[in-house]
């Protein structure tokens, strides 16, 4: 984007400045209820609270859709505690959603009319359908991942998988199985045994094997998968087998054969598993390993949106949607006041800068850290609301505990990372290990980025600093800037300011020379 284009868009948001709209998004679903209450301001969502109930509507569904009054009280009671949070609210600013449970049930009406008593807010028993469209447009909005996605969700009564492009959903599918269900149907009790397991996984091949051909004659770029089960399971193997948490069929399967080895859920002990879910687990799982055999599926990335984001994100009509990243930005530049013009002169060296570093490790991740980089161009700033001192520790600070749409968890590290670092001293032993990405593409970035912030220094739009030259050495430790003739003489404080990166940069192992072309 253009000094112009993010100029105006900043403009934009500062006209919408103190429109502050208070929300909720509630999913009632098969295992547990949810609530969201975010608010609106500068164009972005700052999610105050999230709440959520284990409920198991379920389970309290019997072989003729007819739903238990002690069901119905677990989820009253829970709607009880949502609506003493949600006083004040008007009915405009709470959206309510029943899925695959109050969808089955043939009495849900008697469920609704026990929840007008203590809910006063209407709630909306959407389809299968609608749930996957809702889903994929929550994914959309918090996920980094644009192109061709195969969303999967799989909830206590009922899995979605959605294909599509960008925001529009293309192909999407809901099928009743679930977590809670296949835990009643297939585990009686609770054992754990091959062959109750390969029941339940069989079971869910039947119910999706009709799918295959068109889902993957479509095919996809990246597959997510969200919502409790696949949570659970990425966070089991960031535990214990990979903390990049990334399920891939190699890891699904160590993981299935390390769960068979326990004869019942109470036996469960996996660091990561939430004894919560230990009785959804092992049917969760079974699902899952029947998606990535009836797809071939390789590899799956956890989004932490789901249905309740796209919920909530249908609340407001005015979301940008084409850039989650560009509106995350924007909103905290904003907020945070920061000087929009400084920020792209930054932006616009560490552009000049990152396309002549042609050294890269991991080469295919190259888009990727060049997104990160330009924003941690623009925000590098948000810390100078507490104090110029030691502005990159409270820059990195707010930006590593603010939640970033668009940015997933290695990502959004890597973003305060290179923000943490931007100026200042630092201890290489000091910086976060990172799973993506190697640790001298780190060091360059955050080498690129302080070069940058050093040639603006003086903060003047009329400085011009776009004949640089960079180069590199073989060792990847020295690093020559080439300017031109008689720059550095007629920015002194520049000059000075490299020399100090010299010196630092000395300090760590790495050289750094200077001059001016003839």
């Amino acid at each position: 984007m253009n000094n112009e284009n993010l100029l105006s868009k900043a403009g934009e948001l500062h006209a919408r400045r103190g429109e502050v709209r208070e929300i909720a998004a509630i999913d009632l679903g098969s295992n547990s209820f949810h609530m969201i209450v975010a608010r609106i301001v500068n164009g972005t969502l700052q999610v105050l609270s999230r709440l959520k109930q284990k409920v198991q509507l379920a389970e309290g569904l019997d072989e003729n859709q007819v739903l238990s009054q002690a069901a119905i009280e677990r989820g009253v009671n829970c709607l009880a505690l949502f609506a003493e949070r949600l006083q004040g609210f008007p009915a405009e600013n709470v959206s309510v959603v029943g899925t695959y449970t109050l969808r089955r049930a043939i009495n849900n009406e008697e469920f609704l009319h026990q929840a007008a008593t203590v809910f006063p807010y209407p709630i909306n028993i959407i389809s299968g359908k609608t749930e996957a469209k809702t889903i994929y447009a929550g994914v959309c909005h918090t996920q980094p991942e644009m192109g061709r996605k195969f969303v999967i969700d799989i909830g206590g009564g009922s899995t979605e998988m959605i294909i599509g492009d960008n925001f529009t959903p293309l192909i999407y599918e809901s099928r009743h199985m679930g977590c809670v269900s296949f835990a009643k149907k297939f585990f009686p009790n609770g054992e754990i045994s091959e062959e109750n397991f390969r029941l339940a996984k069989q079971s869910a091949v039947n119910k999706i094997e009709d799918l295959a051909w068109e889902y993957r004659n479509l095919g996809w770029q990246s597959v997510l998968g969200s919502s409790g089960t696949i949570k659970t399971v990425h966070q089991v193997i960031s535990e214990n087998i990979d903390p990049d948490g990334i399920v891939t069929a190699e890891r699904l399967d160590q993981l299935i054969q390390q769960t068979l080895s326990f004869s019942h859920f109470e036996q469960l002990k996996f660091h990561g598993l939430n004894p919560d879910r230990a009785d959804v687990f092992v049917p969760g799982l079974a699902i899952l390993k029947a998606i990535f055999e009836n797809f071939q599926i390789e590899k799956m990335r956890y989004s932490d949106g789901a249905l309740r984001e796209g919920v909530m994100y249908s609340l407001e009509k005015n979301f940008q949607v084409n850039n989650i990243r560009e509106r995350t930005a924007l909103g905290l530049a904003e907020q945070f006041n920061i000087d929009q013009a400084q920020a792209e002169r930054v932006y616009q060296t560490a552009a000049l800068l990152f396309g002549q570093y042609a050294c890269w490790q991991n080469p295919e991740l190259i888009d990727d850290m060049q997104d990160v980089l330009f924003w941690a161009a623009r925000l590098h700033e948000v810390g100078i609301v507490i104090n110029h001192k030691n502005l990159q520790k409270h820059s990195a600070y707010i930006l590593y505990n603010t939640e970033l749409p668009g940015y997933d968890n290695e990502q959004h590290r890597l973003l305060s990372t290179l923000v943490r670092y931007h100026m200042g001293n630092f201890k290489l032993p000091e910086m976060f290990k990172f799973s993506r990405y190697h640790e001298k593409d780190v060091l360059a970035l955050i080498r690129i980025l302080r070069l940058a912030i050093i040639l603006n220094r003086s903060r003047q739009a009329t400085e011009k600093t776009e004949e640089i030259a960079l180069k590199i050495d073989r060792t990847l430790h020295h690093w020559t800037l080439q300017f031109s003739a008689d720059y550095l003489q007629h920015n002194p404080l520049i000059k000075n300011e490299l020399l100090l990166e010299h010196r630092f940069l000395q300090g760590l192992g790495f050289g750094l020379t200077i001059f001016n072309s003839h």
